[in-house]
């Protein structure tokens, strides 16, 4: 397991592109039948990916201090790959793409497996502290009402698919979705925003392997920008914008922990504000 520390907004004003991606960025999460993670100091949040080719136990990482993953954590997760399986405590819950499922607080063993090794499933997933325990359940994305945001003269025009959250698949903390761009379109989350009270990680996909995403971060008036590809992710500090445009449309998932699960509680940041 990677660990990353937090970082000073009046630090990160100095940093290289080179001290960005080491400090933000995540890469190389979907490894055949390794179960690859990251673990941030901000609110805690682990951020991980799994391809099982074989059947892969999530198991806890190195200086957790735990017997196993979910003692003290819950955890969301969506396949992006193709269909596969989750067993947890002796129940399995079959996921196609795009389905995904929360696992609360206390269960012990959690499996992840491919319908059919040759085309596997891939496992995205965040995981944040709790202290109370919720069902697990699965979530269908063909069951989930998108609600649809931007408009094409802008470039934005996207619908947010809310997987977790306060009303609807119940958690402690952790708030967890997906964000799907029309064609033609490019940015995401402009005009842009912070919250104060949640960290965010950013996990984009469905991007040709030769396009890229340029992310947006950093304080309103010192904004730093990261480029990305096809299935890497980017850490937010709540002190942090977190927008991009890409060259090609794309889709991306969001994961958020800290004081609420409020999906509104935001700050916004004007144009005239950006620097």
């Amino acid at each position: 397991m990677e660990v990353r520390h937090n970082v000073h907004p009046e630090d990160g004003k100095h940093y290289t592109t080179e001290q960005l991606r080491k400090n933000f960025l995540i890469q190389n999460l979907f490894q055949p039948n390794r179960c690859h993670m990251v673990y941030s100091h901000v609110d805690r949040m682990i951020t991980g990916g799994v391809v099982p080719v074989q059947e892969q136990a999530l198991q806890a990482g190195t200086g957790m201090g735990v017997d196993y993953f979910l003692q003290r954590r819950e955890i969301g997760l969506i396949n992006v790959g193709q269909a596969g399986y989750v067993d947890v405590d002796g129940n399995r819950y079959f996921l196609e793409r795009t389905d995904g499922l929360y696992i609360g607080l206390g269960s012990k063993q959690v499996t992840f497996g491919s319908v059919n090794p040759e085309q596997p499933a891939k496992y995205y997933f965040n995981s944040a502290p709790a202290h109370a325990s919720y069902p697990t359940v699965k979530i269908e994305k063909s069951r989930i009402t998108g609600n649809p945001l931007g408009q094409i003269a802008h470039s934005n025009d996207r619908t947010i698919y809310k997987y977790i959250h306060s009303q609807g698949v119940q958690s402690c903390q952790l708030v967890m979705g997906m964000t799907v761009l029309s064609n033609g379109n490019m940015w995401n989350s402009m005009p842009c925003h912070t919250h104060d009270r949640r960290m965010e990680v950013y996990f984009y996909f469905d991007l040709p392997p030769d396009d890229l995403i340029f992310h947006f971060m950093g304080e309103p008036a010192e904004t730093r920008h990261l480029i990305l590809r096809n299935e890497e992710a980017v850490i937010s500090p709540s002190w942090s914008i977190h927008s991009g445009v890409g060259t090609h449309r794309y889709s991306f998932i969001w994961g958020m922990a800290g004081e609420n699960q409020v999906f509104d509680d935001m700050d916004g940041v004007s144009m005239q504000q950006l620097r």
